[in-house]
């Protein structure tokens, strides 16, 4: 069963979640991972995509769009669809609410950060994810 993790930010703009999703991605790639970060929309996967260039001078994350030809030869993939290529370990999600296709992956990782709409949101997705079973985890960043 999937397990779930809630990262829970201080930061009250959108920017801070995206740096932290770059760090995440980072992360969970040197731990041998396949990850797919389900953007909002194709705005936010372009922006993303565009962060993981240039969020460190001495990182590198091989990653590349859902829909390119070479999807397959790469660890982190960038959607902002259902359509999650061959990645199915470990989703970071942007959206706001839970994607229909979240149960394929191992692990889902939810990126909060303080704005009230969002967090409305997750608390939604929060009581979601529980009442069908899901384990959570809380991993508050703000400390």
């Amino acid at each position: 069963m999937t397990q779930v993790d809630f990262y829970i930010l201080p930061a009250t703009e959108p920017e801070a979640q995206l740096n932290f999703v770059c760090r995440l991605t980072e992360k969970v790639l040197r731990k041998g991972h396949q990850i797919y970060i389900q953007a909002a929309d194709e705005a936010q996967a372009k922006e993303i995509d565009r962060l993981l260039w240039e969020f460190r001078s001495d990182s590198f994350i091989p990653h590349l769009m859902v829909g390119d030809e070479k999807i397959q030869e790469v660890p982190v993939a960038i959607g902002h669809g259902e359509d999650c290529a061959h990645h199915h370990d470990v989703m970071i999600n942007l959206c706001h609410h839970v994607p229909d296709h979240f149960s394929r992956f191992e692990r889902v990782a939810e990126i909060v950060f303080q704005q009230e709409n969002l967090l409305k949101a997750k608390r939604d997705d929060w009581r979601f994810y529980k009442e069908r079973g899901y384990a959570l985890n809380r991993h508050d960043m703000r400390r």
